[in-house]
Parts: C-alpha cells; sequence; structure tokens
C-alpha cells in the first residue's frame, strides 16, 4: 500500500496513515522517525521509508510522542527486527511498557458514541490495531537534555496532559514543530478544521494539556506537523494560541 508522503521542508516528511500521522526526518543515509502509527498502519509506514529513499535499517532512532496505539503500533517491531532504539520522555517509558494504559477506554467511547464521527473513527481505531496489545520490550528516556544527537536535531518539549509523558518535538533550524496530539489541525471526530486540542475523551488531563498549549505558543516555528490532520503553515504560536482560544 503507498503512503500518503508529503515534504514539507529539506529532510522533513509528513506522512498521513489511516487516521494518525508519523514523521520522517533524513540526513544523507541516516533516518528519524517521529511516531509509528496504527499497528495496521505498517506496511504503510514501511513503505513510507522506501518512498523517501530510505529503509528501515537506516532509521537511526524512532521518538514517540506518547505511547497510544495509534502512535506507538510498529516500535515494537523496529526495535525488535531491526533493532532500532526507541526513545521518549521518561515519564512515557512505563506507558510504553504498558505497565500501564492512559487511553480512552471503549466505554468511554460508547458513551460518546452519539457525536458526529465518534463510532466509524471507534470502527477504524479496531480494525487498526486500537486495541491490540503493542508493549514496547526496551523503551529508552532521551538520554540528554537538548537537541537528540539525531537526523533533524529535535529538541524535546515535554507537552504532558493528553498523556504524561507527552513530547512534541521543535527542530529550530527549519522552523517545525511536531506536535504529536497536544496540538492538532483535524480529527475524524472533530467538526472543526485548523488548530484545536482533540476532544476532551482522548486527554488524561485536560488543565495540563491546556497549559501545554502554552507552552507550545513559546516556539519559534512557521510549519506545524501535527499528530492527526493536514500540515498548517504560519506561526506555531498562533496555532497554539488559536486551539487554547477554541478549547475555552
Amino acid at each position: 500500500m503507498r503512503a500518503d508522503v508529503q515534504q514539507v521542508a529539506d529532510g522533513t516528511y509528513l506522512v498521513h496513515g489511516s487516521n494518525t500521522n508519523w514523521v520522517i526526518l533524513t540526513e544523507g543515509d541516516a533516518v528519524t522517525l517521529v511516531d509509528t502509527g496504527y499497528p495496521g498502519d505498517r506496511e504503510q509506514l514501511l513503505a513510507s521509508l522506501a518512498q523517501v529513499g530510505s529503509s528501515p535499517q537506516a532509521v537511526a532512532a524512532a521518538l514517540i510522542t506518547h505511547a497510544h496505539n495509534d502512535h506507538l503500533g510498529s516500535a515494537e517491531y523496529l526495535r525488535a527486527t531491526y533493532g532500532t532504539p526507541v526513545l521518549l520522555h521518561e515519564a512515557e517509558v512505563p506507558h510504553a511498557r504498558r505497565e500501564f494504559l492512559h487511553q480512552v477506554s471503549i466505554g468511554t467511547v460508547l458513551g460518546n458514541g452519539w457525536r458526529p464521527g465518534v463510532l466509524p473513527w471507534a470502527v477504524h481505531a479496531l480494525r487498526s490495531g486500537g486495541t491490540t496489545p503493542v508493549p514496547v520490550t526496551a523503551p529508552q528516556a532521551f538520554p540528554t537534555a537538548g537537541a537528540l544527537d539525531l537526523p533533524g536535531r529535535p529538541v524535546p518539549v515535554h507537552t504532558p496532559g493528553h498523556t504524561d509523558g507527552h513530547c512534541a518535538y521543535h527542530l529550530p533550524g527549519t522552523g517545525v514543530l511536531i506536535s504529536g496530539d497536544a496540538l492538532v489541525s483535524g480529527h475524524p471526530t472533530s467538526r472543526v478544521e485548523g488548530p484545536q486540542l482533540l476532544p476532551d475523551m482522548f486527554h488524561r488531563e485536560r488543565p495540563p494539556a491546556l497549559a501545554s498549549l502554552d507552552v507550545l505558543a513559546e516556539l519559534e516555528g512557521e510549519l506545524l506537523l501535527p499528530g492527526h490532520g493536514p500540515v498548517h503553515r504560519g506561526p506555531v504560536r498562533d496555532a497554539a494560541r488559536r486551539a487554547r482560544e477554541r478549547a475555552l
């Protein structure tokens, strides 16, 4: 299956999976992969690497914004098959090991089934492996503070709320923010287009999710690559502020 790969800057690619995005950062023959989609997106994930002239063997690390199944889906596969390091914020490491699971429950989804788009999204999530166990055997916390020594030189930015250890990744050199689910530009369960928070049922805690938008509003950049929705062009600070206004 051919992946929907969009080059958004030099060496930077936004890939639209079935309902979730991931990002490929290239530098010479090496690659940084940010998120891995649903388990059911694996064929698209591998195809997206091939489309940018790379391969899973060239992935220097898989950076995970947070350990929900639609972002963690193929992390253990890459680690076990190719030895790919899987890196997350230290607070998200036990989540990736599935010592606990902070993810919207089936009961909560059913309770929100009357909302537009929720049931079709839920059916897709189940078919894509949204409830499949995908623990990472040996996830690692970031080895240093600040920019990581990986293609793209991403800087982790702790943005809790969606999960305790959620991280965005800032690329100051190219003005890119990879925002994961801390700030999105669309979702099948939302009727809103443009910068926004995900619906409340998806967040572990709403107050820190709102506060994390203030953290993102302090970052310089003109290109927002969200975990869900299309690329958003324009000042990152404005996108974060707009999302906060919509959430109040």
